[in-house]
């Protein structure tokens, strides 16, 4: 029966899908995979340079033994008096006290034949002594005079061990004087310490467990000596040929063992790989394997290898492909969904312009009432900042009165200066004079400031010469009324942040207030006090009547005043003043008469600065 073409078309969906997961899948298998191992190829290059550094420092700690013994003048005369049971005795003795002090695993000594004439364990079963070692490479390079190192099986022990070896020259005291000469420089023989590598594997297999991966240490053939699988150890990465068995035979360096291939697939002579992977003892499958990188030591000459297990690279495969299965079937249904919508588009189209002639009109009426709220919201700024203004005139023109009636007195002095022709001293009431008119400008333009919502002109204020400019605006009523001013002032300088002409006010204000506290006061007495520190204090003491206890929590409040004409302005701008500048004003009665008023202020320290050296917001006084 024929296919309709509805049929055909769908036939020809299905497949056009099975076809793109397929592909999917197959990258993204690929990809990761890729990404997984080069991942787990540079933790392993990080793993092998730590395994590296602690095995070399393991070794290091006996490197330097037998240099040491070999000075000691007691191995040199055993050489010389090798027939001397008693010599003999005590260098067996000697030998068997530093094996015991250095955990070495056997230190023995081998005369110029190779021979051992004593050895540390000359009282066990399987002693050295006696014993003949001349074929290995270690007593060969000692007695050239160089320092040996070489790895082994013991041929006596039948212990694995890595062994050091030194020469060892004539002392003065063994060699004679016709001879001393001639010998210097002639080994007589050789010092041999033997550490016990199964220590240092036994902890490099706890480090490779601890992060999950294998290891193995092979000599120049790739036979493995050391490795974190007993059933590695041993074993030859590849198959030994005949010229490399007779040189392993004739050094004896495995003992009498034969040695084997293991069985790696693929081929361990991997060329042209990315990655180097195969499995040892194990069919050729893929989460088996494991990834490979070796370095070469070259104080050892051994080769290390780094094996990890790349099962948890593919264990990761299944969910990760599920993912992009799950992706690719999400985006192809998409991709239809969004292909049938399109047959649609022309019946939707007429209340798809419905639905945006609605959303316009609702927007035009969200525009409308947002412009209403805004105008709203601006008239409420507005209200607030007018109340604002209004509560700074109030304060202003208290502020100002004291600076008009200090021009006034000068004014009127200067006036009796120049009727009695002290000239000098009108220039310098001249001068107070103009300071004391741009000190007012100065106050009129942070009103002004204000209103332009002006960010004030902080700075590094001089804490004693802005107390002496306050002074200058209040000291012709403090000679008025005959008040005895002291000033107690900190020998260094003291310096604040924030604005000098500010800190003037809340000083003239609290001053004034003195001032007026002490007029029917029989004793009048002000004392100005500044102290360092972190934060600095200014302290204001007078001899008035003091502060009503039931009324001193309420002395900062806006508008309330002890006074009939005060407007009750003047502390509770000075405790935001003070405030801005991030520090704090208190009062208390004195213990005998009169107030004192305490201000804290942080120091300011060029360096380092430790303050809010931001402007205030917006007028905030």
């Amino acid at each position: 029966m024929p296919l309709s073409k509805k049929n055909k078309k769908h036939i020809s969906v299905i497949l056009l899908f099975a076809i793109g997961l397929a592909a999917t899948l197959r990258i993204a298998y690929w990809f990761h995979l890729d990404q997984g191992l080069l991942q787990t190829k540079a933790q392993s290059q990080t793993q092998l340079k730590q395994l590296q550094s602690f095995i070399d420092g393991a070794l290091s700690r006996y490197e330097s033994i037998p240099h040491v013994l070999s000075t000691n003048p007691l191995l040199s005369q055993a050489l010389y008096h090798q027939q001397s049971p008693q010599a003999i005795q005590d260098v067996n003795a000697y030998l068997e006290e530093v094996q015991n002090i250095t955990e070495a695993l056997d230190i023995y000594l081998l005369n110029q034949d190779g021979v051992a004439v004593a050895a540390s364990n000359w009282q066990t079963s399987y002693s050295f002594v006696g014993k003949d070692f001349s074929f290995r490479p270690y007593f060969t390079e000692a007695i050239d005079g160089e320092l040996g190192r070489y790895f082994a099986v013991g041929v006596t022990s039948n212990k694995r061990g890595f062994y050091f070896s030194y020469p060892i020259y004539p002392s003065e005291k063994t060699a004679s004087q016709s001879t001393k000469a001639a010998n210097s420089k002639q080994v007589i023989g050789v010092i041999v310490v033997k550490v016990d590598i199964s220590d240092i594997e036994s902890q490099s297999t706890r480090i490779a467990r601890g992060s999950g991966y294998e290891f193995a240490i092979s000599d120049l053939d790739n036979i493995i000596f050391l490795s974190s699988q007993r059933d590695w150890r041993l074993h030859a990465f590849l198959p030994l040929d005949q010229q490399t068995q007779i040189n392993i035979n004739a050094s004896k360096r495995y003992a009498n063992r034969v040695i084997t291939s293991l069985d790696i697939a693929p081929s361990y002579q991997q060329t042209g790989v990315k990655y180097r992977l195969f499995s040892i003892n194990q069919a050729d499958q893929p989460d088996h394997r494991l990834l490979e990188i070796k370095s070469l030591m070259n104080k050892a000459g051994w080769r290390l290898h780094i094996l990890t297990p790349v099962q948890p690279v593919y264990q990761r495969m299944p969910a990760i492909l599920l993912l992009y299965a799950a992706l690719y079937v999400a985006a192809a249904l998409a991709l239809l969904f969004s292909l049938e919508r399109r047959k649609n588009i022309s019946q939707m189209q007429q209340a798809k312009q419905q639905l945006e002639q609605r959303v316009k009109n609702r927007t035009q009426a969200l525009e409308a009432s947002n412009a209403k709220l805004k105008d709203t919201q601006d008239e409420l700024i507005q209200a607030a900042k007018l109340t604002v203004i209004g509560s700074l005139s109030a304060s202003i023109n208290h502020e100002i009165n004291q600076p008009l009636a200090a021009i006034r007195s000068y004014a009127q002095n200067t006036k009796t200066m120049v009727e009695r022709g002290r000239l000098d001293m009108v220039s310098t009431n001249v001068d107070t004079i103009i300071t004391l008119t741009d000190r007012l400008a100065a106050i009129v333009a942070q009103f002004k400031s204000f209103t332009r919502k002006s960010h004030g002109q902080d700075s590094a204020i001089d804490l004693h010469q802005c107390i002496q400019d306050s002074l200058t605006i209040v000291q012709p009523e403090i000679d008025k009324q005959g008040i005895a001013l002291t000033l107690a002032l900190a020998k260094e300088r003291l310096e604040i942040w924030g604005d000098s002409i500010r800190l003037q006010q809340v000083l003239v204000n609290l001053m004034s207030n003195a001032i007026s506290a002490m007029k029917h006061s029989p004793s009048k007495r002000l004392h100005i006090a500044t102290q360092s520190g972190h934060p600095l204090t200014i302290t204001i003491t007078d001899s008035g009547t003091g502060i009503q206890a039931n009324k001193i929590d309420r002395i900062f409040e806006p508008y309330y005043t002890s006074t009939s004409h005060g407007l009750g302005l003047g502390l509770s701008i000075s405790q935001r003043i003070i405030e801005a500048m991030n520090g704090k004003i208190g009062v208390e009665n004195a213990a005998a008469h009169g107030a004192i008023f305490t201000i804290t202020l942080p120091t300011y320290d060029m360096s380092s600065p430790s303050i809010n050296t931001q402007p205030a917001a917006n007028g905030e006084a």
